[in-house]
């Protein structure tokens, strides 16, 4: 019995809205330039931080935390700043002089002074590349193409020393692994097991090294390495910042893309004031327009509320009227300020298309924003219409007698 009641009120209600539908149409038109507006504005901005903010997320070299001046620093210590929650990759390097070396192919292919550069795995320069056997090494994209080899292919790595008024040089056979795209590292460099990188620095260092056909210099010792600096990559964005101070805590001075990590965010922070304070704005006005037309509608049906009072209706029941109408006036102004939304932002996104660095839409909300949108409006518009059911609750069955 009750369900049906509540099927009455809602026929009710809706026959009621097409009866005037004129007034119907006018409360919904002004729902829609609320709702229409709002969630452009807030897929701009969305699109726009998110892309911003997944662009720096997405380039490894926003992580990267150099360490401009060299030091000596154990394995230990390099062991240990691996166990900071702040830190994402870290690996020992040794001076910079040592981590250069010629690469060759042949006669006609070769490069001098080539970026040696240690590498593990997770490594965030190389993604998803790793390496194999201790031979085996990672290009540069720069490299391959001036080697002009591929994946698979070998090269010769050769180093140069003086050693008793002596020029040796030491060389080793490697296998190219694989080639890391140009996208976030375009220099002529190639990435090796650690060993080998000390193993170059003890060469010039005067030892033996027997791995670069060196059989000459001082027996290698088994003293632990000491490095001269460390590849040093944050966690994530947001661990930039921290890390970057306690390493100046350290006395270690280095150099990061901090100042662009902190630009974005005060654009997220500028863009997020905006839209609130606008957003706020629109909300206050639309909340004054609709009590407005809420009440102005429920003085205006005085009549025929009383005449539902008359026909047994209780004051739960007229409210509920109210809320109903409410409550379907937003659902209608929602779908058409939705539609709206989707052609703006298929606008946005095809007009501003040559601007973008990336596929990402510039404009955009997801499903769970879509849902969560909803809700907001439902919400304003059933406490806006709690104050004209208010309203209507006061309204006297007898009133409909006077009218007779």
């Amino acid at each position: 019995m009750r369900s049906h009641k509540r099927g009455l009120l809602l026929r009710l209600a809706m026959q009621d809205l097409w009866h005037d539908r004129s007034v119907s149409f006018c409360i919904i038109s002004s729902l829609i330039a609320v709702i229409a507006p709002l969630l452009l504005m807030f897929g701009l901005r969305y699109g726009v931080v998110s892309q911003l903010q997944q662009d720096l997320a997405r380039d490894p070299r926003n992580l990267e935390i150099r360490m401009v001046s060299s030091g000596h620093y154990s394995a230990e210590w390099i062991a240990a700043l691996r166990q900071k929650s702040e830190v994402g990759f870290a690996i020992g390097q040794t001076r910079s002089l040592n981590t250069q070396a010629d690469l060759l192919k042949d006669m006609s292919h070769f490069i001098e002074n080539a970026e040696v550069i240690p590498t593990v795995q997770g490594d965030p320069l190389l993604g998803t590349l790793q390496l194999g056997s201790e031979d085996e090494v990672i290009l540069s994209a720069e490299a391959a193409r001036r080697l002009a080899v591929s994946a698979g292919e070998t090269i010769r790595l050769r180093v140069m020393r003086q050693l008793e008024d002596r020029r040796e040089w030491g060389e080793r056979t490697l296998t190219v692994g694989a080639i890391l795209a140009p996208t976030y590292f375009n220099r002529p460099a190639l990435f090796v097991h650690e060993p080998l990188l000390l193993a170059l620095e003890s060469f010039r260092d005067g030892y033996r090294i027997p791995m670069l056909g060196i059989s000459t210099g001082q027996p290698l010792t088994d003293k632990p390495p000491i490095f001269a600096r460390a590849r040093l990559y944050a966690n994530s964005i947001d661990q930039v910042a921290a890390l970057d101070l306690w390493l100046k805590q350290q006395r270690i001075e280095t150099v990061s893309r901090l100042a662009d990590i902190e630009n974005i965010k005060s654009i997220n922070r500028v863009l997020s004031l905006i839209f609130n304070v606008i957003a706020g704005t629109a909300l206050i006005g639309c909340v004054a327009s609709l009590i407005g037309a809420f009440l102005a509608n429920v003085d205006r049906k005085r009549k025929h509320i009383a005449v539902l009072r008359l026909l047994g209706f209780t004051s739960p029941a007229v409210g509920l009227y109210i809320i109903l109408q409410g409550v379907i006036l937003t659902l209608l102004a929602y779908g058409g300020g939705l539609l709206l939304y989707l052609s703006g932002s298929a606008l946005f996104n095809r007009t501003l298309a040559s601007s973008q660095s990336t596929e990402q839409m510039i404009c955009r909300i997801t499903p769970l924003h879509s849902l969560l949108a909803l809700l907001l409006a439902l919400t304003v518009a059933i406490l806006v219409a709690i104050i004209g059911a208010r309203r209507a609750i006061a309204i006297q069955p007898a009133e409909s007698l006077r009218e007779l």
